[in-house]
């Protein structure tokens, strides 16, 4: 499947693929959305499938950029393509500025955002650098890779029997599997002591084909687990899982990484929106094991006790977890937990006329038993999805985690939307979906299985809150000089079927469309001054002294 923004250097590229038969070909209005897009297909697939997205030299190549960052920091496989200038007219080694027309160095530009990045100098060397490059993007760590394929080169032709022979070549995917037997023997002896256990899942363990069977055992045998942001895309709300930590997370998930005495954390990085800027007191009374697959993300801001290197597939086949596992455990700490739980269960916004969190309650129990992907942009939206979406069996939800880029749910979602058999959601605020906004025509025309609900409080919510807390209120670029257009009237104008939502005695009924819609529909819920999160972390506080605080 490949993505693009038609442009000259690259169609050659779009004649061939379109002539072959052998490619679904989907145009964007931006090459940014073509870059979400197609992290969209591998997102859907876990990884285990990439799409293309492509863009022509020079401004066609640079607005792939966002999207190859979102791909890096979220370890998403893509193959990126780029148009070039003929190899005759690149400047080479010359002073000037630029020789062709477009002429840009998209592989020096882009080698810190991908994993193997590299310029085409002869149709020979094509297939086998394809090759290399599909290899590379599958094995882990997964991440993005680049192809610039300069004019004349796309123009070559290259003999049937080396098509044939690259064809027939399996590709040299490596994955982590060799996990050292004494890291083993040290967590079974920590598990085995721990009185008050605590498992985090994290971004890296969200693929893992073992991860829905181990966490349902975790669950059954008792022991408490949390997630990160991204971890939380496809943990299964269950009786054991207490949500997600950091700076905007639930209250009990943060309280109990603060009171666990052992803290066993799987594929996350934990960055300062995870354990908040205090690092030394994060997990203050805890033993900590980190499990990684990357080497240089061990012992970064957080010291572990015990790291282990291993991708999260390995470690659940090898670390399978039993009641023995964890036998000293107190049998007190998860009723704990669950009271910590039940006290934060209560709306955080009573002086609101519409509560976020009530909305995605709604939105659970309207599509409970419906087998659905979310796609959130990036604002308070996202944060209150994270606190209070709760995924059934046969539901993830998909967030832009490192890059935290605006503009990346619609685009995704038609990435998505493509490949799903099930519902598709987009959660989105009036900033984020101005970004790319003109996808919404890619919508109309393909016709996909896809709902906005737009969260409209006519601002930039997140960074208000940030001038409401450190520039005392002054509100330069996010009320004053910003404005948004009624999004339901746009949808109209581009034939998708849209509702605007004014009064919580709207939303029952206009959220209970969504299971019985087939095609693309926007909701749109007005939310006027709605520009907080609750509850988060100011900056220096530490990980469970999250404001407002709990008055009962």
């Amino acid at each position: 499947m490949c993505f693009e923004l038609v442009g000259g250097m690259i169609t050659h590229l779009l004649d061939s693929f379109a002539e072959s038969g052998g490619f679904s070909i989907v145009s964007m209005h931006h090459e940014q959305s073509a870059a979400f897009a197609a992290e969209g297909v591998a997102r859907h697939a876990r990884g285990k499938t990439l799409a293309v997205a492509m863009g022509t030299s020079g401004p066609g190549a640079t607005n792939l950029l966002t999207g190859i960052g979102s791909c890096w920091f979220d370890s998403v496989p893509c193959l990126f393509i780029t148009g070039q200038v003929n190899t005759h007219e690149l400047k080479g080694e010359l002073g000037v500025r630029q020789q062709g027309f477009q002429e840009l160095d998209i592989v020096e530009v882009a080698r810190s955002l991908t994993k193997f990045s590299v310029r085409i100098d002869s149709a020979e060397s094509l297939l086998p650098q394809l090759h290399k490059a599909l290899s590379t993007a599958l094995s882990v760590r997964q991440g993005p890779v680049l192809l610039d394929i300069p004019n004349d080169i796309q123009r070559a032709d290259i003999p049937d029997e080396s098509v044939e022979n690259w064809l027939s070549q399996p590709l040299d995917v490596f994955t982590e599997s060799n996990v050292a037997e004494n890291d083993l023997k040290g967590l079974s002896a920590l598990c085995a002591a721990a009185r008050r256990p605590l498992i985090c899942i994290g971004g890296g363990g969200r693929w893992a084909d073992s991860m829905e069977q181990w966490l349902a055992n975790v669950d059954q045998v008792g022991i408490p687990y949390v997630s990160t942001l991204m971890g939380h895309e496809r943990v299964i709300a269950r009786d054991r899982y207490f949500n997600m930590i950091g700076s905007y997370g639930n209250r009990e998930a943060n309280w109990a990484i603060q009171n666990c005495d052992l803290l066993i954390v799987i594929g996350a990085r934990l960055d300062v929106r995870q354990t908040g800027a205090d690092v030394d007191d994060f997990g203050r009374q805890a033993t900590i094991v980190q499990i990684d697959v990357d080497h240089a993300q061990l012992n970064n801001r957080v010291k572990a006790d015990l790291n282990i290197v291993a991708d999260a597939e390995s470690f659940f086949k090898l670390f399978p977890v039993s009641a023995d596992t964890f036998r000293n455990i107190d049998q007190s700490w998860v009723s704990v937990l669950n009271a910590q739980r039940e006290r934060a269960q209560g709306n955080e916004y009573p002086d609101w006329t519409i509560s976020p969190s009530e909305v995605f309650k709604k939105l659970n129990r309207v599509l409970a038993d419906v087998a659905v992907d979310y796609v959130c942009d990036v604002g308070n939206h996202q944060m209150w999805a994270a606190q209070s979406l709760r995924l059934s069996p046969r539901q993830s939800v998909h967030y832009s985690g490192g890059m935290g880029a605006m503009g990346f749910a619609l685009p995704a979602a038609l990435g998505i939307a493509l490949r799903s058999r099930g519902k598709v959601v987009v959660i989105t605020g009036d900033g984020s979906l101005q970004i790319n906004i003109q996808e919404l025509d890619t919508l109309a025309r393909l016709g996909v299985d896809l709902t906005i609900l737009v969260l409209n409080n006519s601002m930039l919510g997140m960074v208000k809150n940030f001038q409401d807390m450190y520039f005392d209120g002054r509100d330069q670029s996010t009320r004053k000089g910003y404005s948004s257009p009624v999004f339901a009237d746009i949808a109209s104008a581009y034939g998708i079927v849209a509702h605007r939502i004014n009064s919580t005695e709207e939303l029952d009924r206009i959220l209970s469309l969504i299971p019985g819609h087939e095609g693309p529909l926007l909701i749109e819920l007005m939310m006027e001054g709605a520009a907080e999160c609750r509850p988060r972390l100011a900056f220096g506080s530490k990980l469970d002294e999250q404001f407002p605080k709990l008055t009962s």
